[in-house]
């Protein structure tokens, strides 16, 4: 892996977030390093937060005793996050782990692939790979966000609706984010907020739909769905 990650070369774009590089370390070997600019920008953001942090924690730990500082190590360990960044001198003094940092600065926004076939193409492996990770999060999303289980028809057919239904649903969420470049979690949020009231006095009754934000007038306008008119409907009260 090692060798793979530190061969230059030029990557080649194929998405709009990815970017790959072939590597071949033999014969029998072919590595495909996948670059994502924008989790690359987050691991960085996330790490710079941890130092941070972990600075603060140590701040002025030289003047303490041994035993205050081993105390606080301790602390430190149980935190994975930021105990990788830190590092204890042969004294016993508490120091951020800079080649640490160093390293994973390298790493930021990349991942390995190794494949065995000779014939599919960098992209193809990376795109490959990447439709795994749509199918593996559809399945969690189809047992979680849609509640696919527990089934509880007694009927195969009424089961296969069931499992149909829910596919549907899945569907209409990846639409949603993909037309939306949001997450479904995002637009089921905002459009939530959308609610039609009854209102009744001595005039009559009328239905009337909240006012539309911005956020959810886009929403609508990338979706291709047509803005609801503010009032439904209007009922004369009876003389």
């Amino acid at each position: 892996m090692k060798a793979a990650l530190s061969r230059q070369g030029r990557y080649g774009e194929i998405a709009q977030n990815m970017r790959v590089k072939e590597v071949r370390i033999s014969d029998t070997e072919r590595f495909v390093i996948c670059h994502n600019p924008e989790a690359a920008t987050r691991d960085q953001h996330i790490r710079e937060q941890l130092v941070a942090q972990l600075t603060t924690l140590i701040e002025d730990t030289d003047s303490l005793s041994e035993f205050k500082r081993g105390e606080l190590r301790g602390k430190i360990a149980g935190k994975p996050g930021l105990s990788r960044y830190l590092r204890t001198t042969p004294a016993g003094k508490l120091r951020i782990d800079t080649a640490k940092i160093k390293a994973e600065e390298n790493l930021d926004g990349k991942y390995l692939l190794r494949c065995s076939d000779p014939d599919l193409s960098a992209e193809d492996i990376a795109l490959g790979y990447k439709q795994l990770l749509e199918v593996e999060r559809g399945w969690r999303d189809m047992k979680q966000i849609i509640d696919l289980r527990p089934v509880y028809h007694p009927l195969e057919e009424r089961i296969r609706g069931h499992v149909v239904l829910c596919w549907l649903a899945l569907l209409l969420i990846r639409i949603t984010e993909t037309t939306t470049g949001g997450t479904w979690t995002t637009a089921r949020r905002e459009l939530d907020r959308l609610h039609l009231g009854t209102f009744t006095g001595p005039t009559g009754l009328f239905r009337q739909v909240t006012a539309l934000t911005k956020t959810q007038t886009d929403l609508l306008a990338k979706l291709g769905i047509p803005t609801p008119e503010q009032i439904i409907a209007l009922q004369p009260a009876p003389r």
